[in-house]
């Protein structure tokens, strides 16, 4: 394909792009570990966002629910970013020229600066949100921007994986 660098040709068609590729069983192992392992770290997102949001569980208290979720979604995460390269390694130049691709790595990119902001700064006085059914606005707005985000991350990597564009 023309407009592609050389490191994306060679990683798709080197022996694990085109293995994974032309594998009856592989790819699809590998694209649906990626789509539940999304399913699980996002699922469980969604809870943490919604109470922060506090449009749910509003008598369980904020912190509790951060500890439950965080290492669920960590794990989902794990696995969603190395089936994820995988899939990527194995689809590279169609990835590369999707717009739709480029555009979920800027939602992810914005996704994660929201969860760093979040648990670097934002949490920091996160056992004094127990005390309201409602966490404080900046809470509310990593809620917000994280369900918008990761929604748009699923968006594009549906519409890339179908070849939308």
């Amino acid at each position: 394909m023309s407009n592609v660098p050389a490191i994306i040709s060679w990683m798709q068609n080197s022996d694990v792009g085109t293995g994974i590729r032309e594998s009856i069983w592989l790819f699809p192992i590998v694209e649906t570990s990626h789509v539940l392992a999304l399913s699980l770290s996002v699922g469980v997102l969604v809870w943490l966002d919604l109470r922060l949001l506090g449009w749910g569980m509003k008598h369980e208290p904020v912190s509790v629910v951060h500890k439950q979720v965080m290492p669920l979604a960590l794990v989902g995460f794990i696995i969603m970013f190395i089936s994820g390269i995988l899939l990527f390694w194995s689809e590279a130049e169609k990835c590369y020229l999707s717009g739709f691709y480029r555009a979920k790595m800027l939602f992810l990119l914005l996704a994660g600066v929201n969860a760093i902001v979040f648990e670097v700064a934002t949490k920091k006085s996160i056992e004094e949100w127990d005390k309201y059914p409602i966490p404080p606005v900046r809470a509310r707005l990593a809620g917000l921007f994280s369900i918008l985000t990761w929604s748009a991350v699923i968006i594009a990597g549906r519409a890339t994986a179908y070849n939308l564009f």
